[in-house]
């Protein structure tokens, strides 16, 4: 029987070559080392390291041990994460649910992230406007969620604030201002404005109604409409202006120009919050992962 120790002594007796290297690495002394070697040998039943007055190379049963130690010591190692998660109820599935905005802003690296650090729970995601997220989260078909606030009917949830974005003038490409680099939002006084349904997205709504009446007028709108893209593909169709995400201004979109705000109005932000109700391991560890990313967008 090869003991689990026995494996790291010879990957490090391997990877330096040299007994001497090997023992202070471990901080152990030289012959116990030297022994654990030989019983290795004696028990595989083939020669490891061929050694005169010091080790010369490995054997081709040598090159083979390592490699296979190797995965033996990082299975151990993965054994032992594994069973203290489980201990901690770090194991089973999460159900997030988000805004377009965030799988476009932040959500990608906080789920690599989570990802990295919880390979074994089960992430299951939904894409959803901010008032259908609360009715899953009240309603336990989801656990966390990515919104837009101001939130309502959510007094019995907890939210925080994970990130802050601009929006962005959407104008179709032959309209007058388009041949400026930047506009006043009172410039689309008289334009009709693609805007999202209050019902569905009513953090959104209420903030672009207020940026306009801080810029002096309520704006006409022509068309309703529940996410971002489709808000842009109208934009671009010349049904209308709106206000987007920043993060859409890539791509050399056809029939669509983005313009920055200024004046009275602007800018115009919005932020991105995550709530949930009930807490558990998994989610405790998940809004940590949020909070670090936050923290390093902030940084």
């Amino acid at each position: 029987m090869i003991e689990l120790r026995q494996f790291r002594q010879f990957i490090v007796v391997a990877e330096e070559l040299s007994f001497r290297r090997a023992a202070d690495r471990l901080n152990m002394a030289q012959p116990p080392l030297t022994a654990t070697i030989k019983r290795l040998e004696d028990t595989i039943g083939a020669t490891l390291i061929e050694r005169t007055n010091r080790i010369n190379r490995l054997t081709e049963a040598g090159r083979v041990f390592l490699e296979e130690a190797r995965k033996a010591v990082v299975q151990a190692d993965q054994a032992v994460v594994a069973a203290q998660r489980a201990g901690a109820g770090l194991t089973g599935a999460l159900r997030v649910t988000f805004v377009p905005s965030a799988a476009r802003e932040i959500l990608p690296s906080i789920l690599l992230r989570f990802r990295e650090q919880y390979p074994a729970i089960k992430l299951e995601l939904r894409e959803a406007m901010t008032a259908q997220q609360i009715d899953l989260i009240k309603a336990h078909e989801a656990d966390l969620g990515f919104v837009v606030p101001p939130l309502h009917d959510a007094d019995n949830l907890t939210s925080e604030i994970v990130a802050r974005h601009r929006l962005v003038a959407a104008i179709p490409e032959r309209h007058p201002l388009a041949r400026l680099e930047q506009i006043k939002l009172s410039d689309l006084a008289q334009d009709p404005w693609i805007l999202f349904a209050a019902r569905q997205g009513p953090g959104l709504h209420q903030i672009i109604i207020d940026a306009c009446a801080r810029a002096g007028f309520v704006p006409h709108v022509g068309q309703e409409a529940p996410q971002m893209e489709t808000i842009v593909n109208l934009v671009a169709g010349g049904m209308g202006v709106a206000l987007v995400s920043r993060a859409l201004v890539t791509g050399g979109r056809k029939g669509i120009a983005f313009r920055e705000l200024a004046g009275p109005g602007a800018p115009v932000e919005f932020e991105l919050a995550i709530a949930y109700a009930q807490t558990s391991p998994i989610l405790e560890a998940f809004v940590t992962a949020t909070r670090r990313h936050a923290e390093t967008i902030a940084s």
